[in-house]
């Protein structure tokens, strides 16, 4: 009978399934080591500082602020109303092919606007309002009028 053949990647698997008996016994060594069985409930406990923090220690009482249950807010906080309509300048507008950028007054966002939003011919450097809409790609603006110096 002949002698079976070990390759030299049979052998490099078998050493890589070795080392990682190996690490796995040693993990489990230090996992038993590591284990804090004999923490008291009292050293396992955190508290909540005055700022918000964890901690270990006991919080002074003496900065406790109270809190009416009115003011507590749950969820998102109502925005104040904005005035919807923005004023902005013609950044690019395309007669041809019927849609330019309008860059907003306040934010400097370039908003899309589509010829068919327009009251009357926009160019650039033109001075409007419009308002805004979520388009499928973004802010789109509406309703764009040319401001009358």
């Amino acid at each position: 009978m002949a002698k079976s053949r070990e390759t030299y990647s049979k052998k490099e698997n078998e050493k890589k399934k070795h080392k990682k008996k190996q690490d796995k016994v040693y993990k489990r060594e230090q996992r038993k080591a590591d284990k804090e069985e004999g923490k008291s409930f009292e050293d396992m406990i955190m508290y909540v500082d005055e700022d918000g923090h964890l901690t270990s220690e006991k919080p002074d009482l003496s900065k406790r602020k109270k809190v009416k249950k009115e003011d507590i807010e749950l969820g998102v906080p109502k925005r104040e109303r904005e005035d919807p309509i923005r004023k902005g300048k013609v950044s690019y507008f395309d007669d041809d092919k019927g849609f330019g950028f309008i860059i907003d007054r306040e934010s400097d966002e370039r908003i899309f606007v589509h010829i068919n939003s327009l009251d009357e011919p926009i160019k650039v450097n033109d001075k409007v309002t419009f308002e805004i809409e979520k388009g499928q790609k973004g802010p789109v603006a509406v309703n764009v009028q040319l401001v009358k110096l």
